[in-house]
């Protein structure tokens, strides 16, 4: 079996081996699987992952419940490894990050608009797999978040039906605080940590989760995800403060709450709060203002394909980030012009994309390559890709997601 583990990592000289790869692939990037660990938290076990490689990293580095797509960002986890978090392209036997390929060939891949601004590539996904809920937490916002070196991480929410055939222990998520709550209130359980539940979640609601749905989550906002596998567009960074102290009689370390907060302000109760967008937490519409429903990109049903728009609207009046889902019916085969360079993963079938082909394995190795994961630059996307589902009797679905400002034909939030 070829593996990850066994390929020739390069990290110098990439251009002419990234030309080789877009020439035969017609401006794709072959991605292996990234895998992440999160030490507080327990897996749900729908990642496709062998049950045999769920503490892959060890047990105390925890169980692994993510699965992150086209990252160039590092997970700010304790005693990771040095290229935690970071995808890698794979070709002729050969393995290079996408974060080294981004910085030598810039805009052959991302795109002028996105490299001449950012210098890389702003954003990533992940699959989100949890056998229970996770803690009620924040991330911040830019402005905060450079108070300790980092960027601000906003983000989005889809449901895939292909991964949720079980709901887990808890669909659903509690998300921002009650309207009428106060800054006072939500220091009280700050200071109650060590008390046991410090009862934050008093303060909230949960809403139910929905396959199919799904929700945009701005920074500062309070939410406390459920235990549906999550596709989870966002900004290329992995700041957060855990503001709940207990979940399913799981201790929650305050230094969770505290990770990536200054210091000096660590037990600062009222900077803390402030770290929040008080405004988004206690919005009296808060579903209208965050829930996301599917919207068809065109009437194509009778073409054997549908492509949907499953994120979509502004944060902060940009658009950071969107994404689309596209299913093609058995026999099919079509072509999908995009704006912009995108990520894309295998939910359901097997086809081909351009030159590579296309397969949802059923079972995947920690260090096993796969066909379900590819990276398409913007060219590639622009010129149109061609997809064919190969199967005759199954449909192929495809998750893609884009980087800021690219779409500026999606729907506004409440469509």
């Amino acid at each position: 079996m070829k593996t990850i583990s066994s390929l020739q990592t390069v990290d110098s000289n990439l251009k002419p081996l990234v030309d080789a790869a877009l020439e035969q692939s017609g401006g794709l990037l072959r991605l292996a699987p990234c895998w992440v660990p999160r030490s507080f938290l327990q897996p749900g076990r729908r990642l496709k992952l062998h049950p045999d490689d769920l503490y892959a990293y060890g047990l105390d580095r925890g169980g692994i419940d993510e699965r992150w797509f086209g990252s160039t960002t590092p997970a700010m986890n304790e005693n990771r490894t040095p290229d935690e978090g970071l995808s890698y392209c794979v070709f002729d036997g050969k393995r290079f990050t996408l974060a080294d390929a981004v910085q030598e060939c810039g805009a052959q891949i991302v795109g002028e608009q996105i490299w001449n601004k950012y210098r890389r590539w702003p954003v990533y996904s992940k699959f989100f797999d949890n056998m229970g809920p996770i803690p009620h937490h924040m991330h911040q916002s830019a402005e905060f978040a450079r108070l300790v070196g980092q960027e601000g991480k906003p983000e989005s929410y889809y449901f895939p039906p292909q991964h949720n055939q079980v709901g887990n222990n808890f669909p659903y998520t509690f998300m921002g605080l009650e309207p009428g709550t106060t800054k006072d209130q939500v220091k009280q359980c700050l200071e109650n940590w060590n008390l046991g539940d410090n009862g934050i979640l008093d303060l909230s609601k949960a809403y139910r989760l929905k396959p199919g749905t799904g929700w945009l989550i701005g920074p500062g906002l309070l939410h406390a995800p459920g235990s549906l596998v999550t596709y989870e567009p966002q900004w290329g960074s992995d700041v957060f403060s855990m503001f709940q102290s207990l979940v399913e009689g799981r201790e929650i370390p305050r230094a969770l709450l505290v990770k990536n907060i200054p210091p000096e302000k660590h037990f600062d109760l009222d900077f803390i709060v402030s770290e929040l967008d008080w405004e988004a937490n206690v919005d009296p519409n808060f579903k209208a203002n965050h829930y996301l429903e599917p919207v068809p990109v065109a009437k194509t049903q009778k073409e054997g394909y549908i492509d949907r728009w499953i994120v979509y609207g502004d944060i902060g009046g940009e658009q950071l980030f969107s994404a689309k889902e596209l299913t093609i019916e058995a026999g099919v085969k079509c072509t999908i012009r995009d704006n912009g360079a995108y990520g894309l993963t295998v939910v359901q079938g097997r086809g081909k994309m351009n030159n590579l082909v296309l397969d949802s394995p059923s079972m995947i190795r920690f260090v096993e390559l796969t066909d379900d994961e590819v990276f398409c630059t913007e060219a590639a996307a622009r010129a149109g890709v061609t997809f064919e589902n190969t199967s005759q009797v199954e449909n192929l679905v495809l998750l893609r997601y884009f980087g800021p400002a690219v779409n500026a034909e999606a729907p506004r939030l409440g469509a």
